[in-house]
């Protein structure tokens, strides 16, 4: 290295989090190196404050560089002469780099004194800095002005501070050097070979620059980032206060018209031929629906129903044409008019209006049956109609609402045991495993050198119901690629055992395997012993734990005797607003339509088309049986209304997530939630969903029990899966309620089940794992947080809650009996302080908790990489680098759950579960009188005997305590 390198500092931004005790925060950043401090300039009440400075400081001895180390302080100037520390960043000298690799970052801010554990020190803030080392500064920043005039004695002592003078503005920095001319190279003297902190401690050097124009940073570090939070909204529901009661009071009604068309009969003819291709044209003003056309049929039935938004009525005339389809140009056969004034409205929940026949043609004859009328969203025929926004569609089915039920699925476990008499012809070393395939799941056991081989492996696979038969075959491994059956066998599910739990012994059966090669050498039967069952008793996962939307068992039997609904979630669906383009510009419009997943039942809304502000007021329903659930509402761009499109994906807008215990009883929720996706590009807000959500309990004590219970049915604790074979029977849950729901008419695709069940969430990527981790260091350092806590006490600088604290302890040394009523007594006044702070609307998304509104290009580009078959070096790189992202994903996942558990623990008085808390707080209450009554020697030794118990007397299930805190809610649900 030169003697003349220096060491750069860019001051970009900051996101400062001001504590309680001050009011605006007044920041400026301090950097300190090598016995060197500088300042920024002090930006006036301003939370997020921009700053754009550079600074350099000479390195004394850059073979050292490695145990120097950066540290910046950033203060709070509370008046002319005091100041407070909001945080400090040290950061290490083998982390500096030159300047083409040096790129902006934004580095949480810990607390002024640092703890032996760092993540213990956070502070709940970020200073954006650009570090790096160059040895030609001087063209591209401005010169150093002291901020504090040095006495010359002591002057040339300082020998980092070059002298300058004040000149005219000038492009950059707005100064210029006397010394040299301006178009040559400006240089910092070098430094003497002294290092710096020969100065002396009166004179430590203050230096300023004058700021620089705003430099945008390259790693993206956005110091006002948008508004990603919910906002409540007020709209006027079921129509206002004096509307009548309906099913439909959480949306706001739309009027529609509705036309009805039955059937036709004894239609005249039109061609010379004698024939009639009828279909029926409806016509209101500039909107034109057309129904399918019947190829020589008088009598066609067609029963389709079209929908004219009442907003959108162009005339006071509705047209109902019924045409003759023609190769060269349709003919005309008959026509029925009404007036908009004569048809009659009917309000929900009134019978369906009855249709009439009207004359077609009065010379020819001819009737049609119809039956229009003007309604609301509530009718019955508002899912089958198709609207005037659609009419032009090609696929119109795939437009209309609809109603999905995920099909029952069921845990198979298979054991494979032996075989017996392999037919190898001709004779040869035999290599043989046996092939177990259900849908498209296949497994298969490790190879066995024998003609009477022994496995004893047990496999574990997804069924739906209606199933489809078993297929266990035995495979002979012949060459290297190359395999040849032995044996085949179709088991048919009924004759598959059920179980309900561990108590059941499943017997093991022998069956028989065929094949052509036993036929052909005509003796011997191979057979295959097998133990197969159904476990009843499980609760299959087909999304994650922590965001499921149902925990009840597979068997009905189970389902309906010990688990009954305790009450209803309704959901609206209002409106978005504010869509962008869902492809990135590439699409220039968007065909909006919702889904919403509770426990099995799915619902998708009509598609709206070519909107960016669409209006959907449609409502749904849902029985509740557990309050630890969420559910989810995703958006969605739909690719299917045109022909040719029938490939391409739906395009994914958002997607919302609720959790149930979060919500109040009988309240309801009216917000705006916006629609927030992670791209290569970054974090992207696509609009706004609009949603009343309301939560009706019919048993407020049930709930309360449901929440000692068990979370996931008794099976997962008797004979619990392991957490690897977990995450893969998932995935294969997810894959065939895909494969099911896409069969139905419309179809709900494959990428839409995804999105919704998040099937990709155990992908590993940097920015999950640096969110879980400060997720961990947040709950951490509250804790350990105590400590300096203390230390205040110690100091006096709060004589009143010293002195209490002082008496407290005196109570407690001369009362130890009075511990632990006291600690249950504190935590109730917690609870009680914290029912002001309480969250008054349900948790959203969050990006700055899941890391995405500041997130680097790099580990953006790593986290969209395709996995598990990476698009970057090939070969052994390409190997470990895959392996590594397979192993550090279980650690994102540990660490997620160490987190997830502190915030568990936060969440008993935070309010967050407002049900959970009140619990909370009323055992807090009783166990401060109950211990106060108990003595304390007796309370250790229950306690003690109880935790130490015999295996005798304790139960396959969790305790009430452990079921209680695993309903908590965490933050996981607001991760994106």
């Amino acid at each position: 290295m030169s003697n003349h390198l220096k060491l750069g500092v860019e001051v970009i931004s900051a996101r400062l989090k001001p504590r309680d005790d001050y009011g605006g925060v007044n920041a400026f950043v301090e950097l300190r190196f090598d016995d060197q401090k500088v300042k920024t300039s002090t930006k006036m009440d301003d939370s997020s404050p921009i700053w754009n400075e550079k600074f350099f400081f000479n390195i004394s001895q850059t073979e050292d560089l490695s145990n120097l180390s950066l540290d910046a302080y950033v203060y709070n100037k509370t008046s002319s002469i005091t100041k407070s520390c909001l945080g400090k960043i040290r950061i290490l000298g083998t982390a500096f780099l030159p300047y083409s690799e040096a790129v902006g970052w934004p580095y949480p801010l810990e607390k002024e004194k640092w703890s032996i554990f760092s993540f213990a020190a956070a502070s709940g803030g970020e200073l954006a800095l650009k570090v790096f080392v160059t040895d030609n500064p001087s063209p591209k920043v401005p010169n150093l002005i002291p901020t504090k005039k040095i006495p010359s004695k002591t002057r040339h002592k300082i020998h980092n501070i070059p002298k300058t003078e004040k000149s005219k503005s000038s492009p950059r920095g707005n100064q210029k050097p006397s010394q040299p001319q301006p178009s040559e190279p400006q240089h910092l003297p070098p430094e003497p070979p002294r290092r710096a902190h020969v100065m002396e401690s009166s004179c430590i050097q203050e230096q300023r620059f004058v700021p620089l124009p705003p430099i945008p940073t390259t790693m993206g570090f956005n110091p006002n980032p948008p508004d990603y939070s919910i906002q409540q909204t007020n709209p006027i529901l079921g129509g206002g206060k004096r509307a009548r009661p309906s099913a439909h009071d959480l949306v706001e009604p739309m009027e529609f018209l509705f036309i009805k068309i039955v059937k036709a009969r004894d239609l005249p003819h039109m061609d010379k031929t004698g024939s009639l291709d009828p279909y029926v044209q409806v016509k209101l003003g500039n909107f034109t629906g057309k129904t399918k056309h019947f190829e020589k049929n008088q009598n066609p039935v067609w029963n389709e129903v079209f929908a004219f938004s009442k907003s959108d009525q162009q005339a006071n005339v509705l047209d109902v044409i019924v045409m003759d389809k023609d190769m060269i140009k349709d003919d005309f056969v008959g026509l029925v008019q009404f007036d908009l004034n004569d048809i009659p409205t009917r309000v929900a929940p009134d019978s369906p209006l009855a249709p009439e026949w009207y004359r077609v043609n009065i010379e020819k004859g001819g009737d049609i049956m119809l039956a229009v009328w003007f309604g609301t969203q509530a009718d019955e025929a508002f899912s089958d109609a198709t609207y005037s926004d659609a009419l032009n569609a090609v696929n119109k089915s795939s437009l209309r609402s609809k109603v999905y039920h995920s099909p029952r699925l069921w845990y198979l476990r298979v054991n494979v045991i032996e075989a017996q008499d392999l037919v190898i012809v001709p004779d040869r070393f035999p290599n043989p495993y046996v092939k177990i395939k259900l849908n498209n799941q296949v497994v298969r056991t490790k190879p066995s050198h024998s003609l009477n081989p022994r496995w004893n492996e047990e496999f574990t696979l997804v069924a739906a119901e209606p199933f489809e038969d078993l297929i266990i075959s035995i495979e002979d491994r012949v060459a290297a690629n190359r395999e040849e059956t032995l044996g085949e066998v179709h088991i048919p599910f009924n004759k598959i055992s059920k179980r309900v739990d561990d108590s059941r012994t499943v017997p093991n059966q022998w069956f028989s395997l065929e094949s052509e090669k036993q036929r052909r050498v005509r003796f011997g039967t191979t057979r295959l012993h097998l133990n197969v069952c159904l476990e009843g008793g499980y609760h299959v996962l087909d999304e994650s734990t922590y965001y499921s939307s149902d925990f009840r068992p597979s068997m009905k039997e189970l389902l309906s005797h010990k688990q009954p609904s305790f009450g209803v979630l309704e959901l609206g669906i209002l409106k978005i607003e504010g869509l962008n383009l869902s492809q990135d510009g590439k699409k220039e419009t968007v065909d909006a339509y919702c889904v919403a997943k509770y426990g099995t039942k799915w619902v998708r809304t009509r598609t709206i088309t070519d909107c960016l502000n669409p209006r959907f007021n449609e409502q749904y329903t849902w029985e509740v049986y557990e309050p630890a659930t969420v559910i989810t509402i995703g958006v969605f761009d739909n690719n299917q209304i045109n022909s040719g499109n029938g490939n391409k994906g739906d395009g994914k807008i958002g997607k919302i997530r609720v959790r149930i215990s979060t919500l109040e009883s009988g309240r309801i929720y009216t917000n705006s939630y916006p629609l927030l996706v992670l791209r290569p590009s970054g974090v992207k807000k696509m609009g706004e969903l609009h949603l009343a959500i309301r939560f009706s309990c019919s048993s407020y004590i049930q709930m309360l029990v449901q929440y000692w219970k068990p979370l996931l049915p008794k099976m997962h604790y008797a004979r619990p899966l392991k957490v690897v074979q977990q995450e893969i029977l998932r995935q294969h849950a997810v894959n065939l309620l895909a494969t099911r729901l896409s069969r139905a008419e419309p179809p709900l695709r494959k990428e839409v089940v995804e999105y919704i069940s998040d099937s990709n969430s155990h992908f590993w990527s940097m920015r999950k794992s640096r969110a879980n981790l400060f997720r961990l260091t947040s709950v951490v350092s509250g804790l350990l947080g105590t400590g300096d806590w203390f230390q205040d006490i110690c100091r006096w600088k709060k004589p009143f809650v010293s002195t209490a604290i002082h008496v407290l302890y005196l109570v407690l040394v001369c009362l130890p009996e009075m511990i632990l009523p006291v600690m249950s007594l504190c935590l109730f006044m917690l609870g009680v302080w914290n029912y002001r702070l309480r969250p008054r609307q349900p948790p959203h998304m969050d990006t700055r908790i899941s890391f995405a509104d500041n997130i680097h290009p790099e580990e953006l580009n790593e986290e969209f990489d395709t996995f598990p078959y990476s698009s970057q070096d090939p070969g052994i790189v390409k190997m470990r680098y895959e392996r590594l992202r397979s192993i550090a994903s279980r650690a994102q996942t540990v660490v997620g759950d160490i987190a997830g558990q502190g915030e568990r623990i936060q969440a008993l008085v935070s309010w967050r579960d407002p049900r959970a808390t009140s619990i909370f707080m009323v055992l807090c209450l009783v166990s401060s009188v109950v211990l106060y009554v108990v003595p304390f020697k007796v309370f250790v030794l229950l306690t003690g005997l109880y935790i130490m118990r015999h295996p005798r007397f304790r139960g396959k299930t969790p305790p009430g305590p452990v079921n209680f805190f695993r309903r908590l809610p965490a933050k996981t649900d607001c991760m994106l």
